[in-house]
């Protein structure tokens, strides 16, 4: 793998963290804000503390093995184009 598919796929790689990272936010704003409107219990405890707690680490698990399986490489960090 040369330096600038090497450059390419680390973009590409710290884009994709990045949207993930935008979909968790809005998940945890809608699972707190969202759901504080709604008067349900769960275990005595509201609804929006399950989702904006347990849900968001659910999410997060699911975003980072989504990330580690589809859109992260293995590749060797070792520079494998020779100068001169």
């Amino acid at each position: 793998m040369t330096n600038e598919a090497k450059y390419r796929q680390v973009c590409k790689e710290a884009r994709a963290t990045g949207l993930a990272l935008l979909v968790l936010i809005l998940f945890w704003l809608a699972a707190g804000f969202g759901a504080a409107q709604l008067d349900i219990k769960v275990f005595h405890l509201p609804l929006w503390a399950i989702t904006s707690s347990i849900g968001t680490w659910m999410v997060a698990i699911l975003l980072v093995k989504f990330l580690t399986s589809v859109v992260f490489k293995d590749m060797s960090l070792e520079d494998d184009e020779k100068n001169g």
